[in-house]
């Protein structure tokens, strides 16, 4: 039965090939220690025990979701819906426990039963229905993902205080999501190593045929194989939850594809029959000490997603040239002295790399001397206008006061941006700005920044639970407002309506709909006859609104909750946007300010986004110098249409 336990071929020998064959086989731990030089050698804040730390956290929830889908991979199957169960697990639970009244460990019991539910959806799709394991969990991916938005009703759940503390740590310093991938970690190497369904898996994986000619139940083990992956995956969400102290709807979108990535670099085969824990958990940390140096560097979010997928190209390259290059997989137990060389060769490169990391450390003595002057921007994603003219007026005052301005891309990620403020806290930052995914998600993180005594303002939306020195911010729901009153009386008070929602979950989303819902109810001749979600984007507000448009041909507005969804919708009306259908926006940006001026958009409530920034940067720097701020500074919201857009600079 194979593993993933590398021989020497025969004929091979001598120092070279010896050493050529340490590297074949050690290669994701080499790249590893590689990695782990490099960022020492690079910032002198990756070395520090919160930083390190922090990247045992950030790799947690990856490390726990890769190791469900190493039993998949191993089987040579795939699976990409772990993401998408993790947050319906996490949703689960959260809505049994606070809104239903369910005991918590009841919630936490149906939260995992969620999981091995979806696993043995999964499973028998795959072994009894014929469908290959990319579309049968292509399948689920949306599913769990749509029910996940359907309980939560598209807004993000309390988690229990109880539950919560998994998110903590224990002391004062040892993070919990760190403890609970290493019991994962060694639950799935148990699994791998000495079950009788690990041993399964190494068999389907190397020759299905084979492995059911010689008595192996296939199709039974391919449920517990998917169910596994369902248990990995609730756990997973549970830990991100606790991390975020609520459920997110869209929590671990893309996780999916984190986790292979974390597989296959860890040396496992999308081919099946060879994959371990060891290497998987190496894979998980090599990407979140990318991520987190890449961060410390200041390297742009949009590069780090190219040379993420740079490392994941050459691991499968590596994969290839490691089977020409004559490595095979041994029998299982072939080699009895194994386990401790391969403990010996860990203990070998933690020596190696603590000795060189260590050396590399004086290069950074006083490296911390300007933090003052050192800021974090954490953006809730750089994929809009809006949040782009956001950073181009803070990297202008910043540029302006002499202050060195970091920004990240949360990617509309809550937990990628509570790592990323992880980050910012642990390299000692003068001062963050944070403009948050979600209000309440980022709570923790900001109160780790406060316990740091590092100064925080929000920008455009609020933290909730959690002090910050100052919200720089217009309001969204009075903007909502007066998108509703533009258009009601742009018609007359009368006439059928569309609303294109942002993206379900997000607070923006939430209170821009509030705003629309309290600005209508002066007109009871305005008839909203849809309202759909385009997640703040121009391709899906097109194709929303063709839609609408079949089923309302009648429709005589539109209010998007950003310009780029209207600018969509206005591409969808064609030659009827601004004659017979009249379209408002929201935001302000270049593009949508464009259409204001050539007539097919009527209106955009424009927020001032680059005020919002140069504002962010004053106070974050009169809080840095003890200065008095305003608990909260508004920027004025103002409706540009064609008559005054002459006059307006965001």
């Amino acid at each position: 039965m194979a593993t993933d336990t590398l021989k020497r071929t025969p004929g091979a020998g001598g120092a070279t090939s010896g050493l050529r064959r340490l590297l074949l086989e050690n290669g994701a731990l080499t790249a590893l220690i590689v990695l782990v030089i490099a960022m020492s050698a690079l910032s002198g804040d990756f070395l520090t025990t919160d930083n390190l730390l922090n990247v045992g956290v950030q790799a947690a929830v990856t490390a726990v979701l890769a190791f469900g889908v190493t039993f998949v991979i191993v089987s040579a199957g795939i699976d990409l819906s772990v993401g998408s169960v993790a947050a319906l697990s996490a949703t689960v639970l959260a809505w049994t426990a606070t809104s239903h009244g369910v005991p918590v460990f009841i919630a936490v019991l149906l939260a995992v039963a969620t999981g091995i539910a979806a696993g043995l959806v999964n499973g028998f799709l795959i072994a009894y229905g014929k469908l290959p394991p990319f579309i049968a969990t292509l399948a689920m991916l949306s599913v769990a993902r749509g029910l996940s938005l359907v309980i939560s009703e598209g807004s993000p759940i309390p988690f229990p205080d109880s539950v919560s503390h998994l998110g903590d740590t224990l002391g004062g310093w040892l993070p919990v999501p760190v403890l609970v991938m290493i019991v994962m970690g060694l639950i799935a190497a148990f699994v791998l190593g000495r079950t009788y369904i690990g041993r399964s898996m190494y068999a389907i994986g190397g020759n299905e045929e084979a492995a059911r000619l010689s008595g192996l139940r296939v199709k039974k083990q391919k449920l517990a194989i998917y169910a596994l992956s369902g248990v990995f995956a609730a756990v997973a969400g549970i830990v991100l939850a606790s991390r975020l102290s609520s459920a997110q709807p869209q929590a671990a979108d893309g996780y999916e594809l984190d986790a292979i990535a974390a597989v296959v670099i860890g040396g496992a085969s999308l081919a099946g029959g060879t994959g371990k824990a060891s290497g998987t958990l190496i894979g998980a940390l090599i990407l979140a000490v990318l991520r987190n140096g890449l961060n410390l560097l200041n390297v742009s979010a949009f590069w780090q997603q190219v040379v993420i997928g740079v490392v994941i190209a050459l691991a499968v390259l590596f994969d290839t040239l490691r089977r020409k290059a004559g490595a095979t997989p041994s029998a299982a137990g072939a080699s009895p002295g194994g386990k401790g060389k391969q403990a010996g060769t860990y203990a070998l490169a933690a020596v190696v790399t603590v000795a060189i990391v260590g050396a590399t450390s004086f290069l950074h003595n006083g490296s911390s001397a300007s933090a003052d002057r050192k800021m974090g921007l954490s953006l809730s994603t750089l994929n809009n206008p809006f949040f782009v003219q956001i950073r181009a007026g803070a990297m202008a005052e910043a540029k302006k006061q002499g202050v060195d301005l970091t920004v990240t891309d949360a990617q509309n990620d809550a937990s990628q941006q509570a790592n990323q403020l992880q980050n910012f806290t642990s390299s000692g930052v003068g001062a963050i700005i944070v403009n948050p995914v979600d209000s309440d998600a980022a709570s923790n993180s900001v109160k780790a920044a406060d316990k740091a005594d590092i100064p925080v303002i929000a920008v455009d939306r609020g933290v909730n639970d959690a002090r910050t020195d100052a919200l720089v911010a217009s309001d969204n729901v009075a903007g909502g407002e007066l998108a509703a009153k533009s258009i009601a009386e742009k018609l007359g008070g009368k006439g059928k309506i569309v609303i294109l929602q942002g993206q379900a979950g997000t607070s923006a989303a939430r209170e821009r709909a509030q705003g629309f819902e309290n600005g209508l109810k002066a007109f009871p001749g305005i008839q909203v006859v849809a309202q759909q979600p385009a997640d703040f984007d121009r391709t899906k507000g097109l194709d929303v609104m063709s839609n609408l448009l079949q089923a309302h041909p009648d429709v005589r507005g539109v209010i998007a909750a950003n310009d780029e969804m209207a600018l969509g919708a206005i591409k969808a009306l064609g030659s009827k946007a601004g004659k017979s259908v009249s379209v408002v926006g929201f935001d302000g940006t270049p593009d949508g300010l464009k259409a204001v001026e050539g007539g097919s958009l009527y209106a955009s409530v424009a927020q001032q986004p680059t005020q919002l920034g140069r504002i962010a940067v004053d106070n974050a720097l009169k809080a840095l110098d003890g200065e008095k701020v305003r608990q909260t500074v508004k920027v004025p919201v103002k409706v540009v249409t064609k008559e005054n857009v002459a006059g307006f600079s965001g």
